[in-house]
């Protein structure tokens, strides 16, 4: 027997209808988002053993963007702070690691959240005095920190290591150094499910929600009663945070430190990294940390396996300023034909799908 318009509707909307606030605020609002993420971190555990340490070397990158890039996406996307010197916050990390473990000997697993910390710590400095101003004024001054602390990463050699930087030594467990990439794969993944878990859990709290109000009108929020200046410096001293343990993860991913690492152009892809991906959302961040790291590489092999078949070098030569152009222009299309990013495509895709077989009434 057909069903009436009435009969389909509920048919099809059942799973999604929502009765009270703690289902609608629920991280898996179905079972078919449950099912999928089952499946997708079975893939993640499952699959890599079985490729090549190329492929691993990607993937933790990958990783490492991701907790960096919602750090950032936590100060901006969440809560309308603009910083250009986010790069600034990964090398506090990342030399606060270097030191804690090649100086101080700290085991890796005290001294990653450790090199949070002090980031954080280093956060809540910056931002007493910055983030009394705002808009392009509070990105003029979070730039102004990246070129502090360039400074300091190239010539405080106690701490830093100077110009030359410091070798940093693979982590070890109970004894056990964790020298293959895969080893550190399963670490990046298990703190990366840590942090984006507890990021998602914060902006379901009040504390996320005020970090919204602020960012949606912070005179609004602060006639209602919000604590804008302290919810700025929250949202500031947690953005450095993560940040923080991206750069310990990345200085032990290279197993070296340099000024290099940590320049104001990785501030500006990380900032084009939650434009890309899309602002206010986690997976945003995935998109855009999987856009910044991964096509960079494929344009990379574009232009080899072009010159292997022009056996041609002169086109090495002339294409590889092509592939960064290319990059920027990827960039800007996005930025043009979908605002949202990334994730706003997703959720138009997966509204689609949410409504067939019915048409929009």
């Amino acid at each position: 027997m057909k069903r009436s318009i009435t009969e389909q509707y509920s048919y099809y909307y059942a799973p999604f209808i929502k009765e009270n606030y703690l289902e609608d605020e629920a991280i898996f609002r179905t079972l078919f988002q449950k099912t999928w993420f089952v499946i997708f971190m079975l893939g993640l555990l499952i699959v890599p053993p079985f490729l090549s340490d190329y492929y691993i070397f990607f993937l933790i990158l990958v990783f490492i963007a991701i907790i960096g890039g919602h750090g950032l996406n936590i100060l901006l996307g969440y809560t309308g702070q603009i910083s250009i010197g986010h790069a600034a916050f990964l090398g506090v990390g990342g030399y606060t690691y270097s030191y804690l473990v090649m100086v101080l000997h700290w085991p890796f697993w005290l001294a990653i959240p450790a090199s949070g910390l002090v980031a954080a710590g280093v956060g809540l400095i910056i931002g007493i005095p910055s983030l009394r101003i705002k808009g392009i004024y509070l990105a003029v001054a979070t730039i102004a920190f990246q070129f502090i602390a360039d400074y300091t990463y190239f010539h405080w050699e106690g701490f830093s290591g100077g110009p030359q930087g410091r070798v940093v030594e693979a982590p070890s467990l109970f004894g056990v150094a964790l020298t293959s990439r895969i080893s550190f794969y399963y670490i990046c993944l298990i703190l990366v499910v840590f942090l984006l878990w507890g990021a998602k859990n914060l902006m379901r709290s009040k504390y996320g929600r005020c970090l919204m109000a602020v960012r949606d009108n912070d005179v609004s929020a602060e006639a209602i009663g919000v604590p804008v200046f302290r919810y700025k410096l929250l949202s500031f001293c947690i953005s450095s945070f993560y940040a923080g343990v991206a750069g310990s993860l990345f200085v032990i991913h290279l197993r070296n430190v340099y000024p290099e690492f940590f320049h104001l152009n990785v501030s500006i892809e990380y900032l084009a990294m939650i434009i890309v991906g899309g602002m206010g959302t986690i997976i945003g961040t995935i998109f855009g940390a999987i856009f910044i790291v991964i096509i960079p590489e494929v344009l990379t092999n574009i232009v080899r396996l072009i010159a292997q078949i022009t056996q041609s070098a002169e086109v090495t030569v002339v294409m590889a300023p092509l592939r960064l152009v290319v990059h920027g222009l990827l960039i800007i299309l996005f930025i043009l034909i979908e605002p949202a990013g990334l994730a706003g495509i997703w959720r138009k895709v997966s509204s689609y799908w949410k409504i067939w077989p019915l048409p929009y009434i």
